[in-house]
């Protein structure tokens, strides 16, 4: 028996991204580049274990004119928890989705948000399809949570602000979380676990704040 990619070497483990055994080598060196690892493979939980992300200039962090702090984050929790489950569970419901398709979808929604803020509405979808689909999926949340949330307190209570505020966290945090390969979802996988993790615990928010 030869490994499934490469056809050389020996196999040494089951890789459930190509339904097949794989030498070690092709794990590492297509994990997540020719590989759409699923997010609960052991080889890449435990790679991930030893990634070393390249530290990030806070000067080069987009909408930099957009001040995100702990106590911003504090008092509006609930809309980080939110939104957070939503990008977190629609991508991982959304065949094919990468860290890359969630900033982009981040990024159409950040500009969608920057007009509000001019008084002139102007969406900006992305021109991926898969973005595309995160973009909506959050824009129709959101709608459902103001919806909720003036039944429960009779007014709106969510500013456009807080919500551009929550979406540029994001957007700097999946920066910071990329690792750069071409299906890597490592931002995607650390949604999932944190919000799974989340569900029955509260003031979490710290442990979600970039480095």
């Amino acid at each position: 028996m030869v490994c499934a990619l490469c056809k050389i070497r020996r196999p040494k483990r089951s890789c459930p991204g190509v339904r097949g055994e794989i030498c070690s080598l092709c794990c590492g060196e297509q994990r997540e580049v020719s590989i759409a690892c699923p997010l609960d493979c052991e080889h890449l939980q435990e790679a991930r274990r030893h990634d070393k992300p390249v530290p990030l200039d806070p000067e080069a962090w987009p909408h930099r004119d957009i001040e995100v702090t702990e106590r911003f984050l504090g008092e509006n929790e609930e809309l980080l928890l939110f939104l957070g489950r939503t990008l977190g569970t629609t991508a991982v419901e959304i065949p094919g989705v990468t860290d890359f398709d969630v900033r982009a979808a981040l990024d159409g929604l950040i500009r969608t948000y920057r007009t509000l803020q001019s008084g002139v509405y102007y969406e900006t979808r992305p021109e991926n399809a898969l973005a595309n689909r995160i973009y909506s999926a959050v824009q129709d949340g959101l709608a459902e949570f103001r919806r909720l949330e003036q039944e429960r307190a009779g007014l709106p209570k969510t500013r456009d602000a807080d919500v551009l505020g929550i979406l540029v966290f994001f957007s700097r945090l999946e920066l910071d979380r990329n690792n750069g390969r071409p299906k890597g979802r490592a931002f995607i996988g650390l949604l999932q676990g944190f919000y799974a993790e989340a569900s029955s615990t509260a003031g979490t928010t710290t442990s979600l704040v970039l480095p």
